[in-house]
């Protein structure tokens, strides 16, 4: 499939030689993105820990802000994964280490899993690591009916974007799951990264006590969590994605069709490091965060490509079957209209 242009057609491959020219960070523009994340983040932090004994609502509200800033920060440990936020290698993973304390995300873990997701996005014989598990009619169909309730169950939004986050992020993140034996650098990763945030939760008891600890680290993580998620599904869980068996799968075709646009407010947009322009990340991911929105500027076309709108998004919570024979995701309703037909 090709993308029309003002000149010529261009092909999903052939937007990787356009794509490149973006992909240089600008060591002073990134470290300024890091400073406009973290001090706030500290600051609230700071913030609602003192508000916190007069007011817990008060505390609680500033925390939810402060989730914000936490999913920002998600968004330069993402881009530091790629490689894309410095031009050094070595200062992007330890600047990815250290924010994966506050993420509680073993830094290396992570991106390992991530590098699979992008190099097998869409392929269905590549599913279940660093994706949101999607099933087609017919896999569905051939559960037992306990397996399609759980399978149900996971796809509810209550789970989904509620207790899998906190599942996810306190208690999946504590073990290298998926790469236990392939190494003790996946290890040092989750141990190391436990460690830290032990040490900094005993700070934060310490000075602030439990109050500390349930109104201000929690509601910042589990509100930053689910947002995360929401956004992590809406990459790729949305009607018209694209997921194909190998013979006919292609990385850049499925990298510009099977990954959203996210068209989101402009306040949105900051606080989730642009990376809703996710068809662009997904053709060329060495590009900064902060460079997205030029591409979109330069190559008009790229706009429409798999936009939806924040209104447009919420529908995709419905869609949980992938439609092999009319390549669209479904609802579970949808698939069992098809199924009488």
């Amino acid at each position: 499939m090709t993308i029309k242009t003002k000149e010529t057609p261009i092909a999903a491959r052939d937007w990787v030689r356009v794509l490149a020219q973006y992909r240089e960070p600008n060591t002073w523009r990134s470290s300024f993105e890091l400073a406009v994340s973290l001090i706030p983040f500290v600051g609230l932090w700071a913030l609602a820990c003192w508000v916190a004994p007069q007011s817990y609502l008060a505390a609680f509200l500033i925390s939810a802000l402060n989730g914000c800033f936490l999913v920002r920060i998600f968004g330069i440990q993402h881009d530091c994964g790629h490689g894309s936020f410095f031009n050094n290698r070595h200062v992007s993973d330890w600047t990815g280490r250290v924010l994966g304390v506050l993420t509680l995300t073993p830094y290396d873990v992570w991106r390992r899993s991530h590098s699979i997701h992008h190099s097998h996005a869409g392929d269905l014989s590549r599913r279940g690591i660093g994706d949101v598990m999607t099933l087609t009619i017919e896999e569905y169909h051939q559960r037992t009916w306990f397996g399609r309730l759980l399978y149900r169950a996971y796809r509810h939004p209550l789970v989904m974007f509620g207790l899998g986050p906190t599942y996810v992020f306190i208690l999946c993140h504590r073990l290298p799951l998926g790469m236990m034996d392939q190494g003790r650098k996946y290890w040092i990763s989750a141990m190391g990264t436990n460690l830290a945030i032990a040490v900094i939760l005993s700070i934060i008891v310490y000075f602030g006590g439990i109050t500390a600890l349930f109104l201000v680290f929690l509601p910042t993580t589990l509100i930053a969590a689910s947002i995360g998620v929401w956004l992590f599904y809406i990459q790729h869980q949305f009607e018209e994605t694209q997921w194909d068996h190998p013979e006919e799968w292609q990385l850049h075709e499925a990298a510009l069709h099977g990954s959203s646009h996210y068209d989101l407010p402009p306040i949105l947009r900051w606080f989730t490091a642009n990376l809703g322009i996710h068809h662009v990340h997904h053709l060329y991911s060495r590009i900064p965060c902060y460079r997205l929105p030029e591409v979109l500027r330069d190559h008009e076309e790229l706009v429409d490509c798999s936009r939806m709108t924040l209104l447009d998004s919420f529908k995709c919570a419905t869609l949980h079957l992938w439609d092999e024979k009319n390549r669209t995701l479904v609802s579970f309703a949808k698939a069992r209209q098809l199924a009488t037909t």
